[in-house]
């Protein structure tokens, strides 16, 4: 049983806080740029010939990020469930961002997934199945941010790096964390193990 109801969960923040950071549930605008630093500095240098596919796009605070900082991909991506959030998304990046449920629906193939924030209200379960199918679509790999802590939470969704390094194995990926730079927090890099 999923531990909230996504849909709702992201309707009544968007109604409450309206189109910011805290209407896509971050803490602060702050917090959001500092996550979306850690996966720019480990995505490649240059983005210029690659697909690049956001999930869990929200209203698109990716793109418009890497806009600012001059580095687009060739091709963006969004995807998300909350349809006010995909039309938003759509709206502010005029970008092709595509409604679907990440757990259940087929995902079109990238050369790199990333997720910021979309699992942090997942089960166990469905983070464990997300991270597969993410990685399973990506040519390249998949980076995703992820809560740190023990899993004690009725909302969020919080994970250790060992037990992600754990899951990585089980994928037979090759598996990158970076911490320190927020409290409760750690990004990982996963990528598809190369046969010699």
């Amino acid at each position: 049983m999923p531990r909230v109801d996504t849909d709702a969960f992201y309707r009544l923040a968007l109604e409450r806080y309206g189109h910011n950071a805290e209407g896509a549930h971050w803490e602060s605008a702050h917090t959001q740029r500092v996550r979306f630093n850690v996966l720019r500095r480990l995505l490649p240098a240059d983005l210029a010939d690659l697909t690049l596919a956001d999930v869990g796009c929200g209203m698109g605070d990716f793109y418009t990020y890497l806009k600012s900082e001059g580095a687009l991909p060739g091709r963006y991506l969004g995807i998300d469930v909350v349809a006010p959030m995909v039309e938003l998304a759509r709206t502010r990046t005029r970008q092709e961002i595509l409604l679907l449920d990440a757990l259940q629906d087929p995902l079109p193939e990238a050369d790199y997934y990333i997720c910021s924030g979309a699992m942090n209200t997942f089960t166990r379960d469905e983070t464990r199945q997300f991270i597969a199918r993410c990685l399973a679509a990506a040519r390249e790999g998949f980076l995703f941010n992820l809560l740190r802590g023990p899993d004690d939470c009725d909302t969020f969704n919080y994970w250790e790096p060992d037990e992600i390094l754990a899951l990585a194995q089980d994928l037979g990926a090759v598996c990158a964390i970076e911490t320190g730079y927020l409290r409760e927090d750690f990004t990982v890099v996963l990528r598809h193990a190369r046969r010699p």
